[in-house]
């Protein structure tokens, strides 16, 4: 018996973990990977795990046997089998609500989603206290047996945390990696039961069998492409307009684009054609900070075709999309796979321009919006170089570009801001000032997609003035402040009201 009590404390911490890493990935296609939609999972599953140690010592205590928490054990591998399954109506909610603007309906799917992992949690909370009743013959030894079995349970929550993340996700995807993680538990439950407990893992295994199918259906238009990365959820969808078009985790916003035709998205990127005129490099050097599938590369494919680019994207699976989908096969593109942030201080500069388009929206890493960070941008311009960031904010609910601008203007002597459109800023910092004081002059010879591009950019340009709170690596308080303007978009109710 010693022997698969061991066996059962150390795959009950595997999945424990197993569950909440998988969990987090199946909410990030509607809710995101937010710090908040973390600290909402970590936080609860800890408060599920800490009723399941109370619940499990006094439960052991009336029934001190292995059949009783073999059955257990079962019971939480039936629950994390259904989860995935279950979910779905509460995920439909979710997308439902966000596209009819409903807080209410929104933020109920979401805390109905997190209480669905109470049951399988709780209970495998309740294995090891339970063990350790079990297993402690001698009171002298009660420590060492403790001690023993919560360390087997750790190194299966180590294993749990890695295992899913550097592997079955990406290999298998969420839903299997949930199932594989219950087969796991329904197996080291079956010493302890009756025959007839073997239609459970039977069960599971049925279910594993069965092809996942669509994540999540395209909210118009047809998906042409699903993938689950080491990072996170992928989708790329044909839109009724003939564009295919790449979104990540909860899909809020469009991470690349490919138009049915033209150069011309009718997005922010459209804005970054005008930069070789802004600093007089038509064949200068340009790195993207956030390639994507390389939407900006492909349109100096076609406009800017000598601009060498360093395009860097921490995702290989965004790039292989990209080519695959998006026709990212610029000849002068070379793809790094690495954070911006990390890469940039090893890259070798100077650039004519950067684009930062890596913030993952609706939320910005706090790492490349802070003081130091723009800071680094600075240093690997020329003299005449010139940054432009995309910005994403509800309409009217721009205290995020604000921070963002005026952190910039830290480390640019000049800093404009347009907004785009109803969700997007555009924000270039300037390392010459008299290059910003000419910017209709230097953009007056601009023709084809590169004129448009400069007449919807041009008239909306403003000044950043310095000074105000401005975000540092110490304290940027980004995420905080993304999640205040959705929830006011939300309860506003629809754009413009």
């Amino acid at each position: 018996m010693r022997l698969r009590l061991h066996l059962l404390v150390f795959i009950a911490g595997a999945c424990s973990l197993a569950t909440e890493m998988a969990g987090a990935r199946l909410l990030a296609p509607y809710f995101g990977t937010s710090n908040v939609v973390w600290a909402n999972v970590i936080g609860l599953i800890l408060l599920y795990l800490a009723v399941g140690y109370w619940l499990g010592g006094k439960v052991a205590d009336r029934y001190p046997n292995e059949r009783t928490l073999s059955y257990v054990v079962l019971f939480a591998a039936a629950t994390i089998a259904a989860l995935p399954f279950a979910m779905r109506p509460l995920f439909g909610l979710a997308a439902d609500a966000f596209d009819q603007v409903s807080a209410g309906a929104f933020i109920a799917s979401f805390v109905g989603t997190l209480l669905m992992f109470a049951l399988p949690v709780t209970a495998l909370g309740a294995v090891a206290p339970w063990a350790i009743r079990l297993s402690v013959t001698n009171l002298a030894e009660a420590g060492t047996v403790a001690g023993r079995l919560y360390a087997l349970s750790t190194v299966g929550s180590i294993i749990g945390t890695f295992l899913p993340v550097l592997w079955l996700i990406p290999a298998i995807g969420t839903q299997r990696t949930m199932l594989v993680a219950a087969l796991g538990l329904a197996l080291a439950a079956l010493p302890g039961l009756p025959r007839r407990a073997l239609a459970v893992p039977a069960a599971i295994l049925a279910l594993i069998a069965i092809p996942p199918g669509q994540v999540k259906p395209a909210s118009g238009g047809e998906v042409l492409y699903e993938a689950e990365s080491a990072y996170q959820y992928l989708q790329v969808v044909r839109d009724t307009d003939g564009d295919t078009v790449l979104h990540l985790n909860e899909g809020w916003a469009i991470h690349s684009v490919t138009p049915a035709t033209g150069v011309l998205t009718g997005g922010y990127y459209d804005a970054t054609l005008v930069l070789p005129l802004l600093h007089g490099a038509p064949g200068g050097r340009l790195a993207v900070l956030g390639n994507a599938a390389g939407t900006v590369v492909n349109q100096y494919e076609a406009t800017w075709p000598d601009t060498r680019i360093d395009g860097v994207e921490i995702d290989g699976a965004v790039s292989d999309a990209g080519r695959r989908f998006f026709g990212m096969d610029n000849p002068n593109l070379t793809v790094h796979t690495a954070d911006a942030r990390f890469w940039l201080r090893g890259a070798d500069g100077p650039y004519d321009a950067m684009v930062i388009d890596a913030y993952r929206q609706p939320y910005i890493p706090f790492h490349l919006v802070s003081r130091e960070f723009f800071g680094e941008v600075a240093a690997k311009l020329g003299p005449k170089g010139v940054l432009l960031i995309n910005v994403g904010s509800p309409p009217r609910l721009t205290e995020a570009v604000d921070f963002i601008s005026r952190t910039m203007r830290t480390a640019f002597p000049v800093v404009q801001e347009a907004r785009w459109n109803d969700f997007n800023s555009v924000v270039i910092g300037f390392r010459d000032a008299s290059v910003a004081a000419r910017v209709a002059d230097l953009l007056a010879p601009a023709v084809g997609d590169v004129r448009t591009a400069a007449d919807r950019l041009l008239p909306a340009l403003r000044n950043v003035e310095a000074g105000g709170e401005i975000l540092t690596d110490d304290h940027s308080p980004i995420e905080r402040i993304t999640d205040r303007a959705l929830l006011e978009y939300l309860r506003e109710g629809a754009p413009g009201a």
